[in-house]
């Protein structure tokens, strides 16, 4: 007898499951698709604001590569590992640079890796784009990290 198809239990048009703090659980996936269908998934406020995060680390470095691990987009440079990483938090998107340490200036907010600094992007509060857009620019050209 031949080997039947397993359905999955979930409909073909079911939202993403958000685990806790609001994050999209999405598949792994490596490229463009699978970073869009994380941003997709991003709850309220949040989608919008993935949406122009993308756009300006495009912009600062054309050709970026990119990831979703650990239900989190990643950014990086091919052969020179990933600079960047976003994930959702219930009150605020927090992104990661994970070189952050040798940025100028620092980004604000620490880490308890040596080296990584972050940025929390809160709903209602100013957003520096010509300050993250040199963030990127800086960290793109730094070693990334191995994942």
């Amino acid at each position: 007898m031949a080997k039947t198809e397993r359905k999955s239990s979930k409909p073909a048009n079911a939202e993403p499951k958000l685990l806790s703090g609001g994050n999209p659980q999405i598949a792994k996936g490596y490229g463009d698709a699978s970073v869009q269908a994380y941003i997709e998934a991003m709850p309220g406020w949040k989608r919008e604001v993935g949406q122009r995060l993308d756009a300006l680390i495009e912009r600062a470095v054309p050709g970026v590569h990119k990831a979703v691990k650990w239900n989190s987009p990643f950014y990086g440079v091919e052969g020179e590992g990933w600079f960047l990483g976003i994930h959702c938090f219930t009150k605020y998107i927090k992104v990661a640079f994970f070189r952050g340490q040798s940025l100028d200036p620092v980004p604000p907010v620490a880490s308890k890796s040596r080296d990584t600094r972050y940025v929390h992007i809160h709903e209602d509060e100013a957003f520096d784009e010509a300050q993250f857009s040199a963030w990127v620019k800086q960290a793109s050209q730094l070693p990334g990290e191995r994942m």
